[in-house]
């Protein structure tokens, strides 16, 4: 399996180091977290049942006219490749590895390049796969831009697949409401902007032929009854959700602040997390570990993708991490 993060215990057992004294940055997970309630002995006791109104909630929610829900946007990830016959996929880089790594072994003849690349090329692909935000580089499209590919692949049976896990800090830029159009797949996450990432749900907006087949692909019973409940409630909550953008926000500029007043000046990011690219960046990720910080690191190209903070406590340890770190070898 692909590497990801978010191994805190993993880390602590490697720098002898307890988890509970970890600052984990290595994840894109909003640490302003939706407030999980007491939940009816109903929705552990009894089976999952589809007609529960979390479909309609998430429609709401989201903007699009059909939805499925998935056991996070990762069980659509691995499932969606097995829809097709052998294709040409055109999966942007650098980004989420899953997504290569899934139509990879599913056969597919798939190709890593820049978004520039993917979206003035289009005609040489049967599927492009794009994530909007980027994770990690960040990329954003306009709207034009994405439904030209769209209508582009979709003359000729192809699909645009888009994953916004990272996308409801800024829901005015979402495909959602078009995902109704044959051969547009759009990919959301509770994980992300609910904090809920442990409860593994997240939905497909699709044409309602595309959601059947996948559907059938994905079986039943895909959300567990407790999730259900929450992800349903946490979908309706409308008050949290602006509270929630507005600390994404403030929160992330507040990081790249701190980043670009140690040398560290991001590279690009978004509500969710900054991304510095330096070739530096395994033995930042390193020194920061040694003193309780965990990062995401990557290899190609070297970088480090830093998560929020949760708390101002957090933003000074950070601060004062860098500042240690600036005093010795990586100065700028």
């Amino acid at each position: 399996m692909l590497e990801h993060g978010g191994r805190l215990l993993r880390a602590s057992r490697i720098y002898n180091i307890p988890a509970a004294q970890w600052l984990d940055l290595s994840t894109g997970i909003s640490p302003f977290a939706w407030s999980v309630p007491d939940l009816p002995a109903s929705a552990w006791q009894r089976l999952p049942e589809d007609d529960d109104g979390l479909v309609e909630t998430a429609c709401a929610y989201y903007g699009s006219t059909h939805m499925l829900p998935v056991a996070g946007s990762q069980a659509a990830i691995q499932a969606l490749p097995d829809l097709r016959s052998r294709s040409r996929v055109g999966v942007i880089s650098p980004g989420y590895n899953e997504h290569a790594h899934a139509w990879r072994r599913a056969g597919h003849v798939v190709e890593t390049a820049p978004a520039s690349v993917l979206l003035d090329d289009a005609s040489r692909f049967d599927v492009i796969v794009l994530i909007h935000p980027n994770n990690p580089a960040g990329d954003r499209f306009t709207r034009d831009a994405l439904l030209a590919c769209h209508e582009n692949l979709a003359a000729r049976g192809g699909w645009l697949v888009v994953d916004e896990a990272f996308m409801d800090a800024t829901p005015q830029d979402s495909l959602c409401g078009e995902a109704h159009r044959e051969g547009l797949i759009v990919l959301r996450s509770t994980g992300k902007f609910f904090g809920l990432a442990g409860a593994r749900a997240g939905f497909v907006a699709a044409h309602p032929a595309q959601l059947e087949a996948l559907g059938e692909r994905l079986g039943p019973w895909t959300l567990t009854g407790p999730t259900r409940v929450v992800v349903k409630q946490a979908l309706a909550d409308h008050a949290w959700q602006v509270r929630a953008r507005e600390w994404l926000h403030k929160a992330s500029e507040r990081l790249a602040g701190v980043l670009a007043r140690r040398g560290l000046v991001p590279t690009a990011g978004c509500a969710f997390f900054q991304w510095w690219c330096d070739e530096r960046a395994g033995d930042v990720h390193a020194a920061l570990a040694r003193q309780g910080i965990l990062t995401r690191l990557f290899e190609a190209p070297a970088s480090l993708r830093f998560g929020l903070p949760p708390d101002d406590a957090g933003f000074a340890k950070l601060e004062q991490a860098l500042h240690l770190l600036d005093m010795k070898e990586h100065a700028p």
